[in-house]
């Protein structure tokens, strides 16, 4: 008899160890396909929630009050500009409310950012480091 209870106990012992791997085999796959559509979507999310790059200077609004210059005017001040900070990209060319009729609003070859002034008879009154008086 006792060895019939030792048979008994090995079988249940069996079938216990088959039962317990099934769970873990079923829950490990499950688990693995909620955590590949978790890290799926952590992953988009990463992507989706990145950094945005910065924004374009040319984007910016301006200020209020200030219009974007076209034509000649345009021309006048962007020559004007670029005469006086030579290597550098016009961004934009607009009215001031603040000083000057004109501005001008450039990038230098080294990547940073200035504002031109410049007055009715398209000289340069000034030149201000970055990208102006930061109106939203």
């Amino acid at each position: 008899m006792h060895r019939t209870i030792q048979k008994g106990v090995a079988a249940l012992a069996v079938l216990v160890a088959v039962a317990a791997g099934s769970a873990a085999v079923s829950g490990a796959a499950s688990s693995s396909s909620s955590n590949s559509g978790t890290s799926g979507s952590t992953s988009s999310q990463g992507s989706t929630t990145a950094p945005a790059p910065p924004r374009d200077p040319a984007d910016v609004s301006h200020g209020p009050g200030e219009t974007l210059l076209t034509g000649d005017t345009a021309d006048k001040v962007k020559q004007a500009a670029l005469d006086k900070v030579s290597g550098a990209t016009v961004i934009r060319v607009e009215t001031d409310e603040e000083g000057s009729p004109y501005e001008a609003h450039l990038q230098k070859s080294d990547g940073s950012e200035v504002t031109v002034k410049v007055d009715k008879s398209f000289n340069v009154t000034s030149v201000e480091d970055g990208f102006g008086g930061g109106h939203p």
